[in-house]
């Protein structure tokens, strides 16, 4: 039966539940104490690494210190040094990995006999998204979810945030359809805010304390979140059963990606970020992570423990924090509570950004927002690994403009003592200081080939594992496509890194030197933009890499930084080249296909097919009411 068109906000009894901002200057009074992470594993993570990263700055130094060390060679060194230590972090979290599958040990789960029922609620935050696209991936998940018949009771809520008329009505039609078709044993709710105070951290806290205390768990999804029933009945089951966790994180793997920037994303993500999700997982243990959406938390413990304050920003100005879920990961440990990261449950899935336009626009939020966590790493009770983690989010974009200064600097002197560029300008300047001790071609090629061997070192660990196992290689095509598509990733990362580092050395400054960051919408269909949006957005690539390879051609420039200077040339064109459609290339290899996109979920085919029902209805029936 068709239930009845619903009111613009429909919602069950209100169920409130306290919700207090934490202070950050005073560590809470702690719960019983979880057990703490296995310190085995983290030794063995961050030894390597430290010790790895120590022997390079050594053998740097032997280089540098011929001619005696200047103020600015230390410099030098240190940057080396603050830059390699995290990639020797990703070699050494990987080897552990591997280390751990030898010795047939798992990432932590449980899986009891008998699992204790409990309330879970799905919520769906959404701001201006389309609205077939998240009530449809809704459906498909709820129907999945009633016909596994689990022990859990569900109730979906969509939380909107919307501040578009014409997308709010869509919403509300899209409601009405969603609610008269869904299983009957799962409620459907939809709220929209009149005003999105806090945006995203305001939404969930608005629903927390209206309506929280009548839910045990709460799983937090986005607006192009799906995961299977399965899925989420074991992250209910895992949480139910686990009194101590405050809250469990799934690993999304990327799906719908069709162009050649999203492919390269995809396949990355499946081959080669499983390795590295068993290695957090193992050493990140009850000090795991949050990334926003798909996972589950306890609702009463979040509501305790995670309430965020606003920063105090420039001029005294109140600042909300951008980031919330790596700091309140951190706030649920600090109270306690265990933080879980359960890599090994499958059906967890997200879209990716199918442009590099698109994904820049969205790294420059996320910049903003993790570039905060510097300014929390002081906050009262943290454990360490929750500050490494707050660390780590900043770090992982400072490291752009790190990477560029060692450019400049290899730039300058990266040829040889006599033709480098700091000493061909010292002759014609006799008022700029002198710098003799330039690395020899020898030392030049010695320092990239450790550099580019520690780089690509988890990929080819993942690449390599899939190689060898014929039933892995298989899901990906055969090993002869899987290896092609291997090269052609690694050929794309390298073509493609210089334009990002460029781009987020960009979103640094801009989130250092400004005020706000424009927000819309991430961009979730691919689209090709025009030459003249190309050109003024990649402008300051295209001018630098034109500098560089004037002084290459001048001889000014160490040959090995060629890749650097056709990638930042090319920028425009690699830009448009991101958007181009190889799905259907006939080379298999180029297509870089993975195991979603030859043999798609399930779940990804009930919900495309769920969208464009909706879709249809939606729009025809706005047709109707137009004529």
């Amino acid at each position: 039966m068709t239930q009845p068109p619903c009111p613009p906000n429909a919602m069950p009894p209100a169920a409130p539940l306290d919700m207090d901002a934490q202070d950050f200057t005073h560590a809470p009074a702690r719960r019983a104490e979880a057990p703490a992470g296995n310190r085995r594993w983290r030794l063995a993570v961050f030894g390597p690494a430290c010790v790895g990263t120590l022997a390079l700055m050594l053998g740097i130094y032997g280089w540098l210190s011929s001619g005696g060390m200047t103020g600015l060679e230390w410099a030098l060194l240190m940057m080396i040094g603050l830059t390699f230590v995290w990639v020797t972090l990703s070699v050494s979290t990987v080897g552990v990995a591997i280390s751990a599958l030898l010795a047939r040990q798992a990432a932590e789960t449980r899986s009891p006999a008998a699992i204790t029922p409990m309330d879970v609620a799905l919520l769906v935050p959404i701001y201006n998204e389309v609205p077939w696209d998240v009530f449809g991936n809704a459906a498909a998940m709820l129907d999945d979810l009633a016909a596994r018949k689990g022990p859990h009771s569900y109730s979906l809520f969509i939380l909107s945030d919307t501040r578009n008329e014409t997308i709010a009505a869509q919403e509300r039609q899209a409601f009405e359809r969603l609610r008269a078709t869904a299983p009957k044993q799962i409620p459907i709710y939809y709220r929209r805010r009149t005003a999105n105070t806090d945006k995203k951290v305001g939404n969930l806290v608005n629903w927390i304390t209206g309506w929280g205390a009548a839910y045990e768990g709460m799983l937090v999804l986005d607006a192009d979140s799906l995961m299977t029933g399965r899925a989420i009945e074991r992250l209910a089951s895992e949480l139910a059963n686990d009194p101590e966790a405050g809250l469990i994180q799934s690993f999304p793997m990327l799906i719908g990606a069709n162009t050649l920037f999203a492919r390269v994303q995809q396949f990355s993500n499946i081959a080669y970020g499983w390795l590295l999700a068993e290695g957090l997982a193992l050493w990140s243990r009850n000090e795991g992570n949050y990334w926003g959406h798909n996972a589950i938390i306890r609702t009463r413990a979040f509501a305790q423990s995670a309430g965020l304050p606003h920063l105090r920003g420039r001029k005294g100005r109140s600042d909300l924090i951008l980031s919330h879920d790596f700091v309140e990961a951190g706030l649920l440990r600090r109270a306690g509570w265990r933080v879980r990261f359960l890599p090994r449950v499958t059906g967890s899935f997200e879209e990716t950004p199918g442009t590099l336009i698109d994904y820049v626009l969205r790294d420059r939020r996320w910049c903003r927002g993790n570039l905060q966590h510097l300014r929390l790493l002081r906050t009262a009770g943290l454990h360490p690994v929750s500050r490494f983690h707050l660390l780590h989010g900043a770090v992982s974009y400072l490291l752009s403009p790190a990477w560029f200064v060692l450019l400049v600097v290899w730039a300058l002197l990266g040829k040889d003592a006599e033709t480098n560029v700091i000493r061909y300008f010292n002759e014609a300047n006799p008022l700029f200081p002198d710098w003799p001790p330039a690395m020899s071609h020898i030392d030049s090629a010695v320092f990239l080939v450790i550099m580019y061997a520690m780089l690509l070192a988890p990929k080819l660990a993942g690449a390599a594992i899939i190689a060898a196992t014929p039933t892995a290689t298989r899901s990906f095509g055969g090993r002869r496509p899987f290896l092609i598509s291997v090269l052609t990733e690694i050929a794309l990362s390298i073509a493609y890194a210089p334009v990002l580092m460029i781009q987020q050395t960009k979103a640094v400054l801009r989130a250092t030197f400004t005020r706000s960051e424009p927000w819309a919408p991430q961009q979730r269909s691919a689209q090709s933009y025009p030459i003249t949006t190309l050109i003024k957005f990649h402008w300051i690539e295209t001018l630098l890499g034109l500098l560089l390879l004037a002084g290459l051609l001048a001889g000014l420039i160490s040959l090995w930084l060629v890749p650097i200077v056709f990638s930042l040339v090319a920028a425009v064109p690699l830009s448009a080249l991101s958007a181009l459609d190889v799905s259907r290339l006939g080379l298999k290899g180029l297509r870089m296909d993975s195991p979603n996109s030859l043999r798609e979920p399930a779940i990804v085919r009930r919900a495309r097919t769920a969208r464009s029902k909706m879709k249809n209805q939606i729009l025809a029936a706005e047709q109707i009411a137009a004529e």
